[in-house]
């Protein structure tokens, strides 16, 4: 059981949050009242930025991942560092507070100790807090944010409409958004509500004569500087997800589109330039070194927890480039000198939301209760108790897809299940319930629809070639996808520094070669074509976790990796 904040903030075998170890009890308690205190910067340009919560209302546990391989020029580069590799690049103490919300190290027993990390009554204590100390912030939201729970899938996205506006977002851009389908979406975008949240996005259009959707960037002055906001939505939403959901809109990076946009916005007399981005931060990082303009990219899609800026240059001269982690874990704080219309300096902080070291703010938490109210009785079934750490994370498997790949194979009775290679999802520590909000969290999606299809070795080849490909190409631009297919029942090997087509190998089950001529019977969910249909993920899942009723730790089935001996992506 998580401390209450009293505890934490007397006990002294308590880290601190600025990365002091355990046993530096007196600097701690110093460093714990100061943590969420900004230093004096400037006078100008403050931004608030958080990505990817994935309707997180709650305060949750969330483990960051122990494998996510950078190929190519991104290997051993941020974001592509975890663990200790991670902790020394940024000088975090281990075993701290820090190295709690950054990595995977020790979690359950980081976690037991530090408690829970998000939620949007702490995080609007907190935007609070800055607003204070920063007359005139402006919040971003980079999207993911109207997806990944139940009563988000429930209501179509209206809890976390009316969450975001409470908490004061004034800009977002989106991705999972789009999967509650085209029609969805702009009725809430245009909803002409109180605290009404712009929308804006540059690369996306009509299919037919290229009009926007969505405005492409808007100029805000913060205290007195012109600064132009510019949206970039997820470039490969049809791809990743369903195409039908938004059948007359275009997406993709579209650079030239978005090099005029910032020429006009510089035109119009902006100062300051800033990308809300959804891109992935590979993709950001080479879209900063060929665009030119940009001052920050403000990024999300990969989860990326990246405590500094990474400067890029091009040729109108340095681009700082960002990812604010996920989950509603992390509020970043960007302040901006800006002297004779450009940026003279910044301080950045990437702040993690503890809930031990926030009160929730009252009034947040009176909305979230009055819209889970409806829906907690249900939330609340117990389905089975897990003995073992359940997570989903890192580039090839976790614990908790491998609960689900389980369950899709026994219940459908299938050889070889597949899983999607999702980002969100909370975390189980060993001990805990499941429950169905927990089940929620990791499947709830507009398109859940399980399979059961006979594939030739040779498709089930393909598929796995063409996910590590979105996944590994050395050109970030064609990462089109999450992380790597999870894979149940049969063995494989796998060379991320391959070329393509040939990073899979060795495919194998029960021991014996797959045979590219041989059909199986391939268990899977989330179909992205048209017209598919079948039981929901949750209904399987759900009935085979009230069969088993215990959990054991599940036995993850990873691939036998070769080529990355060394990589720090890699613990």
């Amino acid at each position: 059981m998580a401390m209450s904040r009293r505890e934490f903030l007397h006990t002294l075998a308590v880290a601190t949050a600025a990365g002091f170890p355990f046993a530096d009890s007196a600097r701690a308690a110093t460093a714990i009242g100061n943590f969420y205190d900004l230093h004096r910067f400037g006078n100008n340009v403050t931004l608030m930025h958080f990505t990817d919560c994935h309707a997180q209302l709650l305060p949750t546990y969330f483990r960051e991942p122990n494998v996510n391989l950078g190929v190519g020029e991104m290997a051993g580069r941020p974001p592509h560092l975890v663990g200790a590799a991670l902790l020394k690049h940024y000088g975090i103490s281990p075993k701290s507070q820090l190295a709690h919300a950054y990595t995977h190290l020790d979690y359950v027993r980081a976690a037991r100790t530090f408690g829970r990390i998000g939620g949007f009554a702490h995080l609007a204590t907190l935007v609070k807090k800055v607003r204070a100390q920063r007359p005139g912030a402006l919040l971003l939201d980079g999207g993911d944010t109207w997806q990944g729970s139940a009563t988000a899938l429930w209501t179509k996205g209206e809890d976390m409409v009316q969450a975001a506006r409470l908490l004061g977002v004034d800009l977002m851009t989106g991705h999972w958004e789009f999967t509650l389908g085209a029609e969805r979406v702009k009725e809430l975008v245009d909803k002409p509500l109180q605290g009404r949240i712009e929308f804006i996005a540059q690369n996306v259009k009509t299919t037919d004569f290229g009009d926007p959707v969505f405005p492409a960037w808007v100029m805000r002055e913060i205290n007195g500087v012109p600064v132009a906001i510019i949206g970039q939505a997820f470039p490969y939403t049809p791809i990743a997800n369903p195409r039908y959901l938004v059948p007359d809109w275009t997406f993709g990076i579209q650079e030239e589109s978005l090099q005029k946009v910032i020429d006009a916005a510089k035109t119009r007399g902006a100062h300051v330039v800033v990308l809300l981005s959804h891109n992935g931060m590979d993709v950001d990082l080479k879209l900063a070194s060929r665009v030119a303009g940009i001052d920050v990219i403000l990024g999300g899609h990969t989860h990326d927890a990246v405590p500094e800026p990474v400067p890029v240059k091009n040729r109108s001269g340095t681009t700082l480039v960002t990812n604010a982690g996920c989950n509603g874990k992390f509020l970043a704080v960007l302040d901006l000198d800006v002297r004779n219309r450009h940026v003279a300096g910044y301080q950045y902080r990437l702040l993690p939301v503890f809930s031990n070291l926030l009160e929730p703010d009252r009034e947040m938490a009176q909305l979230i209760h009055k819209l889970r109210a409806p829906y907690e009785k249900q939330l609340a079934e117990t389905l089975a108790l897990s003995e073992g750490l359940l997570y989903r994370r890192g580039n090839f498997n976790g614990t908790f897809d491998q609960m689900i790949l389980d369950a899709l194979m026994e219940v459908k009775g299938a050889e070889i299940a597949f899983s999607p290679g999702f980002r969100w999802g909370t975390t189980i520590l060993p001990g805990q319930p499941v429950t169905l909000e927990h089940l929620m969290d990791q499947t709830a999606i507009t398109y859940p629809y399980t399979t059961l299809t006979e594939m030739t070795g040779e498709t089930i080849k393909e598929i796995l070639e063409d996910v590590c490909d979105n996944l590994f190409n050395p050109d970030p631009y064609k990462q089109q996808g999450g992380d790597m297919v999870r894979v149940g029942g049969m063995r494989y090997s796998c060379d991320p520094t391959a070329a393509k087509d040939h990073r899979i190998s060795n495919m194998t089950l029960h021991g014996k070669p797959i045979e590219a001529g041989r059909k199986y019977k391939v268990a899977g969910w989330a179909p992205v074509a048209e017209g598919a249909s079948g039981q929901p993920i949750w209904e399987v899942v759900a009935a085979y976790l009230r069969s088993k009723k215990v959990i054991r730790p599940p036995r993850l089935n990873l691939p036998q990796l070769s080529g990355v001996s060394g990589n720090p992506g890699m613990s």
